[in-house]
């Protein structure tokens, strides 16, 4: 553009002048064109060296945010062409910070619910004479692999740190049928609380995460038929009674009834797990497209799979047991009996329970995990509803299953060096989404410390009293703190305790302190008491247990 306007400008002068004189003009003309054409290539130079810095430093920033397909992993920043590579300090202004995708970060009021709602779930374990255990958050890849079906993708992968192939672990079940196994444990009533991990797609509303924690309640042993199946639905009934989540009813299955509904339904042998694995997205999904699912993408025959349909549609109780029973196709399957004899004592035992009223025999209860081999449940909210009936904001709460568990009898072989069965039965919360019901329904400023009694003074000089009479709440197993500061005003030491809901204050001053008294200070009703200096120990510890 720029060496057409000169040669415009030029074409006009040349009008102008003679002959003589045109030649002198073309060729400063020339000159002018050239050097405009210089003038462009430095510029472009420019602008792309500029281009090339920005495309630089976008890669850069991909590199330091973690990535989205769950790796969780941050690579190494990629200097700038012709930069030194950036240190790695604290405060890299080019650091894009976030938590991993799947994970958040729990503030004192989050973690304080979190854990009323595990203690209530460890009293509810421990009724039932279970003990703990723990194993490692990873575990060989091999002893994960395998077991867990279609979800087997869903495993996060470590890499090699020096000869063994890791992974982390997906539940808490495999782990423990290995600690059964390698162990050569025979009988175990066993919980266990910690994290997983799970590649899967993230839907935190639904108190669905990458990084979660399970609650596991299991039975390892040989005992009679169906009575630890029975008290694990005792168990789930109980810790959702008590967290106070709101109705909810437990699902129960059979996998030998589901296999041997395949095989009335004419499924082969081989395929029983992926058209299992297809049954258990009938929750979510509706029945047409797990039956394209079950056609197109498994191979099952249509008339197959409309058998299937017909079954797996129907829930009840007693009564459904007994029109299966009765069945002519399912009564020469002999597995299907079986289950069918398993479901009708486990509901048999859950009347004796009293928690009939909470379970429903469902024939869409599939359980996608391979190592199932006898009774499923899984326990899912009625509704998002609280037990008041639900509001508005309940209502945008979905969560799913809260719980889910099962047999699994063949599972702790496969860790024996002997290869020696050892038949399991267990649950695992969903606390998770336990967690996101409580937190978004949760009201109000929620406490977050213990605090019993807060030490305070009135006046300046009195932080060695204030240390010498904490030590002494301390040394009597009280929970008591004041503040770090030496001349603290008292205003701000009372505003303190109203503001983290401390219920009482001992107050200092020269003029009580003289006469061998403090003050005792309730802070909900502000009401202040004289008390010997001698016994105010033994006084708000009467105080505290009249209000427990």
């Amino acid at each position: 553009m720029l060496a057409r306007q000169l040669l415009l400008g030029a074409g006009c002068s040349l009008r102008r002048f003679s002959s003589a004189s045109r030649g002198a003009v073309v060729v400063s003309t020339m000159q002018a064109i050239r050097a405009g054409e210089e003038d462009v290539r430095q510029r472009l130079a420019q602008i792309n060296e500029e281009v090339q810095k920005l495309l630089a430093l976008k890669e850069q920033l991909k590199q330091l945010t973690v990535d989205d397909d769950g790796s969780g992993e941050t690579a190494a920043a990629t200097p700038a062409p012709g930069k030194p590579a950036a240190a790695s300090e604290p405060g890299n202004r080019n650091l894009s910070l976030k938590t991993p995708k799947g994970t958040r970060d729990y503030g004192p009021e989050a973690m304080a619910l979190r854990q009323r709602v595990l203690d209530q779930v460890v009293r509810v374990f421990r009724r039932h004479g279970a003990e703990t255990i723990d194993t490692p958050v990873f575990e060989l890849k091999e002893v994960l692999t395998g077991k867990y079906g279609e979800d087997s993708k869903l495993i996060y992968d470590l890499k090699d740190q020096g000869g063994e192939i890791l992974a982390l672990r997906y539940d808490l079940t495999v782990p423990f049928a290995r600690y059964v196994g390698m162990g050569n444990v025979f009988n175990i009533k066993r919980y266990h609380i910690a994290k997983v991990y799970r590649r899967d797609n993230p839907q935190i509303t639904r108190g669905r995460y990458r990084e979660f924690y399970q609650c596991d309640f299991d039975i390892a042993g040989t005992y009679d038929p169906m009575l630890p199946d029975a008290e694990c639905v005792k168990v789930v009934c109980e810790i959702l009674a008590e967290v106070g989540v709101g109705d909810f009813v437990v699902k129960l299955n059979h996998r030998k009834l589901l296999d041997g509904i395949f095989e009335a339904c004419g499924v082969p042998a081989d395929k029983f797990r992926t058209a299992c694995s297809s049954v258990d997205k009938l929750d979510k999904t509706p029945w047409e497209e797990v039956r394209r699912e079950m056609v197109e993408e498994k191979g099952l025959s249509e008339e197959a799979v409309g058998r299937i349909g017909q079954f797996v549609t129907l829930h009840g109780g007693t009564e459904l047991i007994e029109r299966l029973a009765a069945d002519e196709t399912l009564r020469s399957i002999k597995v299907a009996m079986e289950g069918l004899e398993d479901m009708r004592l486990l509901l048999q035992y859950c009347e004796i329970f009293q928690v009939a009223d909470r379970v429903s025999f469902d024939l869409s209860l599939a359980r996608g995990l391979d190592y199932y081999t006898g009774v499923i449940y899984e326990a899912v909210l009625l509704g998002g509803g609280g037990a008041g009936g639900g509001s508005s904001a309940d209502e945008e709460i979905t969560v799913g299953s809260v719980a889910g568990g099962g047999r699994y009898d063949n599972l702790v072989g496969m860790f024996n060096p002997k290869r020696k069965q050892v038949p399991c039965v267990g649950v695992s919360i969903g606390v998770e989404r336990l967690f996101s019901i409580l937190e978004a329904r949760a009201g109000g400023k929620t406490r977050t410390n213990e605090t019993e009694v807060y030490v305070a003074s009135a006046h300046k000089g009195l932080h060695l009293k204030r240390l010498e009479i904490l030590n002494k709440l301390w040394s009597a197993g009280l929970k008591a703190e004041h503040s770090y500061k030496l001349n603290p005003k008292l205003l701000a030491q009372l505003q303190h305790c109203e503001e983290y809901q401390i219920p009482y204050a001992v107050i200092l001053g020269d003029g009580e302190l003289s006469r061998g008294v403090v003050k005792l200070r309730e802070i909900a009703t502000r009401k202040e008491e004289e008390v010997a200096l001698d016994t105010f120990i033994e006084e708000l510890r009467r105080r505290l247990l009249s209000a427990a």
